[in-house]
């Protein structure tokens, strides 16, 4: 059965409303995805909205400034979209975390329950943070900063961690204000695991 058909409940304009610069961007996307994420559709309902979701979204997720891999970023962006139960993000990020560790069964666990993955210390410390920020954000404290550096992380990192599941959150609750649909394809894309990087990736923590 197919999900519905439409990207947004709002309407999607024309990319002939959008910047010159905008309208590039979308190109590059389809250029080196194979496909416009249909986010970027949805979010030029309201071009200067978009333009700042992209600034944040690719300094956050892609900058090179952090320590956090991008496969860890994604990982973070799916728990947080598991304990909101976002449609679009759980189907987008959940494809890219299977992209990136080459692992199907990874990125279905983390959608599900990230709690049944093996996962090494440090990315459970990392996940079980994410979680905590999402699911009771009050209650978070020092405690809960001290388990990270235990885990091996740093100050920078912390902010990082933060940054992200902050970033989702948000992103969560536009999909679902938008009752944003993601792209098909994502559903069958690297669902065959790569096996030179399975062995040796996941030990128990």
């Amino acid at each position: 059965m197919p999900q519905p058909p439409h990207i947004s409940r709002l309407p999607v304009p024309p990319e002939s409303r959008l910047d010159a610069d905008m309208r590039q961007y979308f190109d590059l996307c389809r250029e080196k995805l194979g496909l416009l994420p249909n986010v970027l559709a949805a979010l030029s309902y309201k071009p200067a909205r978009l333009r700042n979701f992209v600034n944040t979204y690719n300094e956050i997720m892609l900058g090179k400034d952090s320590r956090l891999s991008r496969l860890e970023r994604e990982m973070i962006a799916v728990v947080v979209s598991s304990h909101n139960r976002c449609y679009y993000c759980l189907v987008a990020h959940g494809q890219a975390v299977r992209e990136l560790s080459g692992d199907p069964e990874l990125g279905e666990m983390l959608v599900m329950n990230y709690r049944v993955a093996e996962l090494p210390k440090r990315q459970r410390a990392m996940l079980d943070y994410a979680w905590k920020l999402t699911a009771t954000p009050a209650e978070v404290g020092e405690v809960d900063r001290q388990a990270l550096r235990k885990a091996g992380f740093d100050d920078g990192d912390i902010f990082d961690i933060g940054e992200v599941t902050g970033l989702f959150n948000l992103s969560n609750r536009m999909a679902m204000t938008l009752d944003m649909m993601p792209n098909r394809e994502y559903h069958a894309m690297h669902r065959v695991a790569a096996p030179a990087r399975r062995s040796g990736r996941r030990r128990r923590g």
